[in-house]
């Protein structure tokens, strides 16, 4: 297990009152927290360097403390527009971002960990193991690399790349915070998303967030869901609805359930009936998912008219539902694929295992 840096010796997620305390106790008048701040948030600085209004002899005094941003260790853009980003942290370690823009939006899917314990047999992340959980500022660090990138103010930001969110619940609630209250991004506009860790649905309902919250089913009963997800053996699908259930009634507002489509495993049409029936009377909304391949399995995605039987079917059951089609497909945008795709070039060319890469 790679050690994490201090929270407390990095700036980034430090909130105008820490940053302002901070820094008088570098013997800067107070006003210099306001602007650190700034600095910090608006102008995504990488260094205290960078900060040109702080008397150049404090920043060559200062210059090696750490801010908290990572590298681009590689980056890959779809004809699509789609960017793929690897993340080098400091520890070495590499972690995906994606920047997705649209016509009216900038979209960035963050990672929450290094790795996944999920183990799901569709997802790349899930080959890869759990090696540690991101501290907040880790996360923030991944909208920034995007907004400076792409020169244009992220709007929207889904917790659906590398990693359970739910189990790294304390880092992901204080990025949410941070990211509302010193990036400036709604918490309307922003989504987490869980394959379910028990327990914690209900934990994140008492924080009532405004977040969008997604719920990723993929399979219609409990059988097929441990053979896609093994850890839902230790959380039965009938104990998961119930805590969904609870999530709303605390909230009062609606959640999403996530379903990735995969050919002739969990799209069949008794599967839609079967799933209906969990989903009636929900306040809720569905996702349907057609399944991005990735090299080391050989599921499939099912072809439109398979999709849209399977949408139809929900929808005659007065079930919200819609397709959402991956963006970025010649991106490996798919979680997980990038960082996966690379470490197996490194290894063909250069007979590199992957410790020399990510450390």
């Amino acid at each position: 297990m790679t050690t994490t840096q201090s929270v407390q010796s990095v700036l980034l997620g430090k909130s105008l009152p820490e940053l302002t305390e901070w820094i008088e106790g570098t013997g800067q008048p107070t006003y210099r927290g306001k602007q650190l701040y700034q600095w910090l948030y608006q102008k995504g600085v990488h260094n205290l360097q960078e900060i040109t209004v702080f008397p150049k002899a404090w920043r060559a005094e200062m210059q090696d403390y750490p801010v908290g941003r990572s590298q681009i260790h590689h980056h890959k853009t779809a004809p699509d527009g789609t960017r793929k980003y690897l993340l080098k942290l400091h520890d070495g370690l590499i972690i995906e971002t994606v920047g997705i823009p649209t016509e009216k939006r900038l979209t960035v899917c963050v990672s929450s960990q290094v790795g996944c314990a999920m183990a799901c047999e569709f997802c790349a992340t899930g080959k890869m193991g759990f090696t540690r959980h991101l501290q907040a500022y880790e996360i923030l660090d991944q909208v920034l690399t995007v907004q400076e990138d792409f020169r244009q103010r992220v709007s929207h930001v889904v917790f659906m790349g590398m990693g359970e969110p739910l189990a790294n619940i304390e880092e992901v609630i204080k990025a949410v915070h941070s990211l509302n209250k010193d990036i400036g991004i709604g918490q309307r506009s922003l989504t987490i998303s869980t394959v379910g860790v028990p327990d914690k649905i209900r934990a994140l309902a008492e924080e009532h967030l405004q977040v969008t919250f997604a719920v990723s089913l993929h399979a219609p009963n409990q059988d097929l869901r441990e053979t896609l997800i093994p850890t839902a053996k230790h959380y039965p699908i009938h104990d998961l609805l119930d805590e969904c259930r609870e999530y709303v009634d605390i909230t009062r507002r609606r959640l999403s359930f996530e379903y990735i489509l995969l050919a002739g495993v969990n799209d069949l049409p008794e599967h839609a009936t079967e799933l209906a029936k969990h989903l009636r009377g929900f306040q809720s909304h569905v996702n349907l998912i057609p399944y991005n391949p990735i090299s080391e399995e050989e599921f499939k995605r099912p072809g439109k008219k398979r999709i849209n039987v399977f949408k139809q079917i929900l929808q005659d059951h007065k079930i919200a539902v819609s397709v959402r089609y991956s963006k970025g497909l010649e991106a490996d945008a798919a979680c997980g694929q990038l960082r996966t795709n690379l470490i197996k070039k490194v290894e063909v060319d250069h007979a590199q295992p992957l410790q020399k890469m990510t450390k």
